[in-house]
């Protein structure tokens, strides 16, 4: 039988997923926690780093501490990768004699046992440890260890003797330059680090067709907007702090079976149909809606979303409408019923007439590469995220080789997955290459539901998995929107902004709109799938969300806090009407106070985890709410009271 372990047994590595098939997600200054189980026989002691490996080959050692409840053998490191790539990093276990000697020598010294061979074998330690640091180039480190020595002589008079040996700076030396024995490396196992948006973004989907859109009397028709007439969203868009602009479908539409108003079958001269029915006589997947604008149009409008700061994300949906040319060039890619019809997209109980599901069993090589060339040409006018649509219906097979040959090219290039489905395919989606996924947000309004699922997005998927939370779709109006009025909007954006790193909204959002095409259902009434829909951008008597949005979106920018996942803690409130949790990233501390009531007013008492904070339980925190601009302090134990036009409060914590 082979060796099942090593002299020092590491064991339950994290993280790796699926025992290192498949990258753990990182991105650039990310804090990421490594943790394994390393113990030893009898009661000598252990001590266990981390070996990291950059992307050049050059390694580091990151030393391990003990996990709280300490004694249970488990310990971690929290590491930072600093740039994109493909990182290694193994866990190394060893016998470490300098705490060994540390215990033996705070109990047999003072009780004056064995007293020459403990003073002797530490002498011996402390020289190991002066000749390791010179030859690490560590002069000083050396010359302080060697000052050690004559209080090793068990003849020498120095009264604190243990205390000078065992100092902390001598630990923190000897932790450094101390021998390591019996070192039992495991396997070295992939990390892959993305650039940062691939964690921290804030989203904002459009329909240039919309924009500037208006019905024109003389032809009785709508006339539709474009990529120019949408310079004006795109700088709405930065104003409200969004750092990403994503655009469904510009490819030409499908004429036959076109969609009507309300996914009616009866669509009129001037209906537009769904930009999900891609391709037409005019082009497929590599053209532009001509009612768009021409390739020159799009570059501009590239441009001045960067030049504002924005990325511009593009739907990437495999599926083609009836006339497309994918159906006469290539019909072995689409499924023949027995009838000799193609099979169109079906979601029972819903039909998409208008579009044909692509069968990737039939032509494997010629669709790969077909969709491998799509994405590259995108890329070459300035797209470096894709936001895919359904690709739970896709082979997950397909996707590690199209996002493994992107990102062996392109690794900047980032993709979220529009995977409202199974838990299972989510979480294998995002462990075979997916940066991002929407999530089951959408769908948790109850205090218990929404402390369950980020604990566990945030401990059991963390390493696989990176939540986009998003407050509505084209193809969500959630039920919460429907009834909740402007005090549910508020609710949710503060909720998505603050517990996930990314977050995305719908435009129509912040002017609220949450009509429903039925009572009971998730469609929009006069859905902008289907038709144009210009806006009045201030909303009317009503108003907007925008002013809420901008301040969220600054305390993100400004706290890194909010710009990761893991570090999220709740705190106790009795209400079940109101939620209360914290996210930390070093200095940044940021309290999180919500009411999930959009139509009464709530109060409560909310006992915070000082500790959890890093404080104690007697400190007195300063706190600045990010949303009023108003200034507290706060202790273990505070009120509030929240009401439907004041629902939230992000506390950012100054000091304490």
């Amino acid at each position: 039988m082979g060796q099942v372990t090593g002299r020092i047994p590491v064991t339950k590595v994290e993280p790796v997923v699926e025992g290192g098939a498949y990258s753990p997600k990182a991105t650039e200054g990310e804090r990421i926690p490594i943790r394994a189980t390393v113990f030893r026989e009898g009661h000598d002691s252990v001590s266990a780093s981390v070996i990291l490996t950059d992307p050049d080959g050059t390694e580091q050692r990151i030393d391990m501490h003990p996990c709280e409840p300490v004694g249970f053998d488990r310990w971690e490191a929290w590491i930072r990768p600093d740039r994109m790539g493909a990182w290694k990093f193994r866990v190394e276990g060893w016998d470490d004699p300098w705490h060994t000697w540390e215990h033996h020598a705070e109990i047999k010294l003072p009780a004056g046992l064995d007293v020459e061979l403990v003073l002797g074998e530490g002498r011996l330690l402390y020289a190991e440890a002066a000749a390791a640091a010179k030859q690490a180039g560590d002069e000083q480190a050396a010359r302080r260890l060697e000052q050690l020595e004559p209080l090793c002589d068990p003849k020498s008079s120095v009264d604190n003797r243990l205390e000078q040996l065992l100092h902390k700076d001598v630990g923190r030396l000897m932790e450094r330059f101390g021998p390591r024995r019996l070192v039992t490396p495991t396997p070295d196992y992939p990390l892959f680090v993305d650039r940062r948006r691939a964690l921290f973004s804030a989203w904002y989907e459009f329909f240039p067709r919309s924009q500037g859109a208006h019905y024109d009397q003389a032809s009785k028709s709508w006339v539709s907007g474009g990529f120019d007439s949408s310079h004006e969203r795109l700088e709405a868009a930065a104003e409200m702090g969004f750092d990403v602009v994503y655009l469904p479908p510009i490819h030409p539409i499908g004429t036959q079976f076109r969609k009507g108003p309300n996914n009616t079958l009866t669509p009129g001269p001037g209906d537009p149909g769904s930009p999900w029915a891609i391709g037409n006589t005019e082009g497929g997947h590599d053209a532009l809606h001509p009612d768009l604008g021409d390739w020159d149009a799009f570059d501009r409008f590239v441009e001045k979303a960067n030049s504002l700061g924005l990325e511009v994300a593009l739907d990437f949906a495999l599926q083609a409408a009836p006339d497309h040319p994918w159906v006469t060039e290539h019909p072995k890619w689409f499924t023949e019923r027995i009838d000799g019809t193609i099979a169109y997209a079906e979601n029972p109980p819903k039909k998409y007439q208008d579009i044909y599901p692509i069968n990737f069993d039939r032509d494997r090589a010629g669709i790969y590469h077909e969709s491998l060339r799509v994405l590259k040409l995108w890329m070459s006018h300035g797209v470096r995220i894709f936001r895919v649509d359904n690709p739970h219906t896709k082979p997950v097979e397909f996707w590690a080789w199209l996002l493994g040959e992107v990102r062996r090219t392109d690794p900047d290039v980032l993709f979220l997955a529009e995977a409202f489905t199974k838990p299972e395919m989510m979480h294998l989606l995002g462990k075979v290459g997916y940066q991002q996924s929407y999530t089951y947000f959408t769908w948790r309004n109850e205090k218990w539901e929404l402390e369950e699922y980020l604990r566990e997005l945030t401990t059991e998927m963390d390493s696989f998995y990176r939540p986009n939370f998003w407050v509505n779709t084209p193809d969500i109006n959630p039920k919460f929107l429907q009834t909740s009025g402007p005090a549910g909007f508020t609710i949710r954006a503060v909720l998505a902004a603050t517990m996930s790193p990314s977050w995305g909204m719908y435009s129509g959002y912040e002017l609220f709109e949450g009509e429903p095409l039925r009572v009971g259902g998730e469609e929009y009434l006069d859905s902008e799938k289907y038709q144009y829909r210009p806006r009045d951008w201030s909303g009317g008597e009503r108003g907007n969300l925008n002013q809420l949005i901008r301040l969220l979106n600054r305390v993100r920018q400004e706290q890194p806090a909010l710009q990761q996942l893991r570090q999220i803690t709740f705190h106790h409130v009795p209400n079940s009407q109101i939620i209360a949790y914290s996210k930390t990233d070093g200095d940044s501390t940021v309290i999180v106070v919500c009411s999930l009531d959009p139509h009464n007013t709530q109060e409560s008492e909310v006992y915070l985890d000082l500790t959890a904070l890093g404080r104690t339980q007697a400190s007195v925190l300063e706190v600045h709410d990010a949303i009023t601009g108003q200034h507290f302090r706060w202790g273990p134990r505070n009120y509030v009271r929240l009401t439907p036009a004041n629902p939230a409060h992000v506390l950012v914590v100054r000091e304490g």
